[in-house]
């Protein structure tokens, strides 16, 4: 892999750009060691891309047909990480709901009763899902009721 470092002295912290032609094992690995060094970053993909996400503009995080899928407002995008890497990775603004979503708590619009005693989530960004059971005491005590 060849590797250019240009200095910049109006950058506030580093930031890096991989231009590839494929996403290759290679490419994977790289992203995953800069991803590492920058907690502040989660890596995803869109399409051949990859993409550096901040943590705040992550509002929920789902598995869908054994992908890990992050929502941003407008776009989703697909990482490699399992669910509870990102859990690890996000800290005390996330909280997960299901065995198969954690959604960014800064980011939830509202909260509204279901059928069945269940609770549906309603984020900023129009997404919705239900609080499963399990994790509903938690939630709760989150919420302070």
């Amino acid at each position: 892999m060849k590797v250019e470092i240009k200095l910049q002295s109006d950058l506030k912290a580093p930031f890096a750009v991989i231009y590839t032609a494929e996403v290759t094992a290679e490419v994977q690995r790289a992203v995953s060691l800069l991803a590492e060094e920058h907690a502040d970053l989660i890596s995803a993909a869109e399409e051949e891309k990859i993409v550096m996400l901040h943590p705040e503009d992550i509002y929920l995080i789902r598995v869908e047909s054994d992908k890990t899928i992050l929502y941003t407002a407008k776009r989703q995008y697909r990482s490699n990480k399992r669910l509870y890497e990102l859990e690890h990775l996000l800290g005390k603004n996330f909280m997960r709901i299901s065995k198969g979503v954690i959604i960014n708590l800064q980011l939830l619009d509202y909260v509204a009763p279901s059928l069945g005693g269940v609770m549906v989530l309603v984020m900023k960004n129009g997404q919705r899902d239900y609080i499963s059971r399990k994790y509903l005491p938690a939630f709760k005590r989150y919420l302070g009721i």
